[in-house]
């Protein structure tokens, strides 16, 4: 592509953002919503513009100019977002919802691939309860047994179980997140086999005839817990995508810019992994009827749905989504 076109097409863009620029420096007092949206907007639009730049035009002059641009946008735009809330509140109370919602065909397809995999550890053990060895290593499935299950209560260490079950499941968490530099494969089998596990043992215990039993064990830590994973699945699923198909900017510049959309994904779950590990930790194996057990899981089920629809209506009041800089 010729420089010259090149300057002469994206030129507009560059000019308005320099003007916003330098009403941010002078009349800052005076900024409404509607301008730190636009800045917003542009300042993503340059930062494109710039990494082409530096990948077609590296030592041109063009490239210097869009990079101090960049670097005037990026100050503006956090000095601005530093004058309002928390920046760690804000965006636990929307930003994060924002990226979900951003990138919900993807975090559906974790769950569908989560589900699949359930459907097929089912009807494996269903067909042929040896199929479970196949699954699960030898001797932790012949230590399975329903029949035992919510009768040793007295011998639960629970903040040591907490603890362990947080860990393991930020692992988890983690692995489909940094499965999406495989191109997404390693998130596929992750997504994959943490369903099939789950749809094995669903499949012993409702032979067993206690299906009741083990989803009041699993429903109360579970909603919140797999919510989590499964974004954190989407997040890695979106990495391997942009690897794969960059669009119109280099794959080096996609990747970059997805690992930062992602990791946000990541860290916004850590809290739900903290809560569901509490939940795990001390109500799961409590004596507590099964029946307080299923309400309290469809209180996490609710409590998930309110977040989401206030961050959702925050956005639509705000009009913003994301935070500068994170797509």
């Amino acid at each position: 592509m010729d420089i010259q076109w090149y300057i002469r097409e994206h030129k507009p863009v560059w000019s308005e953002l320099e003007r916003l620029l330098e009403q941010f420096e002078r009349q800052r007092a005076t900024i409404g919503a509607a301008q730190v949206d636009r800045l917003t907007e542009l300042y993503k639009t340059a930062s494109a513009h710039l990494a082409y730049a530096k990948t077609y035009y590296a030592s041109d002059e063009v490239t210097l100019f869009l990079n101090q641009l960049i670097s005037r946008a990026h100050q503006a735009l956090y000095a601005e977002q530093g004058k309002g809330e928390n920046r760690l509140s804000d965006f636990f109370k929307h930003l994060f919802i924002g990226h979900v919602l951003n990138r919900g065909w993807f975090i559906a397809a974790a769950l569908a691939l989560f589900v699949l995999g359930g459907l097929s550890g089912f009807l494996a053990v269903s067909s042929n309860p040896l199929n479970l060895y196949a699954i699960i290593p030898s001797s932790i499935a012949e230590s399975i047994d329903p029949s035992k299950v919510g009768h040793n209560h007295a011998d639960v260490q629970h903040a040591t179980m907490s603890t362990a079950i947080m860990t393991n499941n930020i692992r988890v968490a983690v692995l489909a997140f940094v499965g999406g530099i495989t191109f997404g494969l390693l998130t596929v089998y992750v997504m994959f086999y943490n369903g099939l596990l789950i749809g094995a043992l669903t499949a012993v215990f409702w032979q067993a005839g206690y299906s009741y039993t083990f989803w009041a064990y699993i429903l109360p830590h579970g909603v919140i817990e797999l919510t989590a994973i499964f974004i954190a699945g989407g997040s890695g699923l979106y990495m391997g995508y942009r690897m794969i198909d960059p669009g119109r900017y280099t794959r080096k510049y996609q990747f970059i810019q997805s690992v930062k959309e992602s990791a946000l994904l990541l860290l916004g779950t850590i809290p739900l992994f903290v809560i569901a590990g509490i939940i795990e930790g001390y109500l799961t194996p409590s004596e507590l009827s099964l029946e307080i057990k299923y309400i309290f899981s469809g209180a996490t089920l609710v409590a998930l749905l309110v977040y989401g629809v206030y961050g959702a209506s925050v956005i639509r009041r705000t009009g913003r989504s994301t935070a500068p800089g994170a797509l």
